[in-house]
């Protein structure tokens, strides 16, 4: 096991100490500090596996770090599948390692507290509801109050900023959190003038998990805790800016504790102090892998290597189609070219990985250069020792409310699945708007336009629903930046496009999907079997997608396997709970259903 805390005295945060807490893994004591989640805890006393799975018994750990994998799932308090990078630890927490599948203790299941009988959920009334606080939610929310509206903001995180501007936890004492990310003096300008507004009402740790015409189902509390009660939420307007995760492509071995998304090494490094590894390895297209490095650094990790799978010619020649939108970022690339210069960490190219060794956790790589197709170039294969492996490949748009509400889907600027909006950043759907990654992949400044023009749309969508009248124009600095935002997007999906070739990285015993562990050879099986007509027939007969993730790690590269020569892959997402709820909370939704309760009654949480 190698992944650990930094010591605090060198952190560039200024980290203070917070208080600790007493929490037991498998019945010991560990050191714990107020503010972690339950895998920052296992992480730094010197676990980086506490479950296995269910169908092949292997060890797993944190992958994606916010919650969209469910490899982190571990036992709290007897309460079974509890998301570790999700859920912040309490004074006297037992967690326990899991094994396969596992049912609630006794315990866990009476200490939720008994619906009363006869009393329905809870709803909640608010003219405008974004979901989501990220660039384009906060935005978003300034904008409709600005313009008048009662707003409420639902967030599954503990604070605002999303994973961009992810924040320190407030026990951390950070007494210089601006060294940790970018542009920090404007996202606290922002982040304090959204604490302050008086229209504007804040819910963090509170999920989504349904949307049904206005209707939003949420729940509020620690994630994946027990006693947890539903309730509803009916708006004249939503907005949805559940933002992206990242996008991991298969290769031998990545499914082995020690590969990591970019995006969990940086939100742990952010987030929580820890460093994945003590050398690691990071891999992808695009650039966010250069914060990511530098996170890394941030924490003490040493950089082995960042592979960019695209050649330098494909990158300059992606941005050369709009020279004006390369020099807004030319500056930022300085200073990570720099960064890596001085901690000598090379930048190649043309090459990536395309397997991870060891027997429980990643011991070693192998990286190779690539042709302009992303096929291994024979004989320049080399084994690299590492302890730690950093993928992304992009983003995958987080479609499954915006599915849910019936909007109308397209294709993003990189190939993907996005929401279809129009100048408004209306969706298909009435009052429904969508801002940010949802709409296509694009970028914090982008996200942060379209939700100002989403916020504004909204806020007058629920002031002309008595008498139309046509929305009125977003401020003309803000529709420029809109369309600055999208060509920037259109340059970056050619600079950094992710090429077939990744196809040919596996084989017929690599995993595709992680949750229910059905290989490529599995896979390709399924679907030799004509009488396998559509997509829902295919996942029946794979389990490829069935998992607790519901296939949002590995649709898109089921689609992708399964496309025929020249289809665009999406994926099939028909789920009408985007999070994870639990039956005895669907039991409960049930009752606002009844007569006694109807829409629109309002209780006091």
């Amino acid at each position: 096991m190698t992944a650990y805390r930094r010591p605090r005295p060198g952190d560039p945060a200024e980290v203070g100490t917070p208080s600790a807490v007493d929490v037991t893994v498998d019945g010991e004591a560990v050191v714990a500090d107020a503010g972690q989640t339950v895998a920052a805890v296992l992480l730094a006393n010197g676990s980086d596996t506490w479950r296995t799975t269910r169908v092949h018994n292997r060890p797993r750990g944190i992958f994606c770090g916010i919650g969209a994998c469910h490899d982190c799932l571990i036992t709290v308090n007897g309460l079974a599948d509890v998301r570790a990078c999700q859920r912040t630890i309490a004074d006297g927490d037992a967690i326990t390692t899991q094994h396969g599948a596992a049912l609630p203790t006794t315990s866990s299941t009476q200490s939720a507290p008994a619906a009363k009988a006869g009393a329905g959920p809870v709803v909640r009334v608010a003219e405008v509801v974004v979901v989501g606080a990220g660039p384009a939610g906060i935005a978003a929310a300034l904008a409709a109050a600005d313009g008048g509206a009662e707003v409420l903001v639902v967030d599954n995180g503990r604070a605002v900023g999303g994973q961009y501007n992810r924040q320190l936890p407030g026990e951390f004492a950070a007494r210089r959190p601006d060294r940790l990310q970018h542009e920090w003096k404007a996202f606290a300008q922002q982040r304090d003038r959204f604490a302050d507004h008086p229209r504007i009402s804040y819910l963090p740790e509170t999920s989504v998990w349904a949307i049904e015409g206005l209707r939003l189902w949420a729940q509020t509390g620690p994630a994946d805790a027990s006693g947890r009660r539903p309730f509803a939420i009916d708006a004249k307007a939503v907005v949805l800016a559940s933002g992206a995760y990242d996008r991991v492509l298969p290769f031998p071995g990545w499914d082995l504790p020690g590969v990591y998304t970019a995006g969990a090494a940086q939100a742990l490094a952010k987030g929580q102090r820890i460093a994945v590894g003590h050398n690691v390895l990071v891999a992808g297209t695009g650039p966010f892998l250069l914060p990511v490095a530098e996170s890394l650094v941030g924490v003490g990790a040493h950089v082995v290597a960042l592979l960019e799978a695209n050649s330098l010619a494909t990158v300059r020649a992606g941005w050369s189609t709009d020279p004006l939108v390369a020099p807004s970022k030319l500056r930022e690339a300085v200073g990570y070219g720099a960064l890596l210069a001085r901690h000598r960490i090379r930048l190649r190219h043309g090459w990536t990985v395309i397997a991870a060794h060891g027997t429980d956790r990643v011991e070693a790589a192998t990286i190779a250069r690539l042709d302009n197709d992303w096929r291994p170039v024979r004989g320049s294969e080399r084994r690299v020792d590492v302890d730690a492996v950093c993928v992304g490949f992009g983003f995958t748009a987080n479609l499954e409310l915006a599915v849910a509400a019936r909007c109308d889907l397209t294709t993003g600027p990189d190939g993907g699945p996005a929401v279809a909006v129009d100048a408004n950043q209306q969706t298909s759907t009435p009052g429904i708007f969508a801002a940010g990654e949802l709409t296509g992949i694009g970028g914090a400044a982008l996200s942060t336009a379209e939700g100002a023009v989403a916020g504004t749309a909204a806020a007058h969508h629920t002031s002309s629903a008595s008498a139309p009248s046509p929305a009125p124009q977003a401020d003309p600095a803000v529709r420029r930046a809109v369309e600055r935002g999208r060509r920037f997007a259109s340059a970056l999906s050619r600079a950094y496009p992710v090429r077939d070739g990744w196809k040919s990285w596996s084989d017929a015993d690599t995993l595709v999907c992680r949750c229910e562990e059905v290989t490529r050879g599995q896979l390709e099986t399924a679907a030799d079997d004509r009488r396998l007509e559509d997509g829902r027939a295919m996942k029946l007969s794979s389990r490829a997608g069935l998992g607790m993730c519901q296939g949002r790690v590995c649709s898109r590269t089921v689609a992708a396997f399964l496309a025929a020569p020249g289809d665009v892959p999406e994926p099939s997402m028909k789920r009408p709970i985007a999070v994870p709820v639990r039956l005895r909370d669907l039991a409960e939704a049930e009752v606002a259903e009844s007569p006694g309760i109807k829409p629109g009654t309002t209780e006091e949480q």
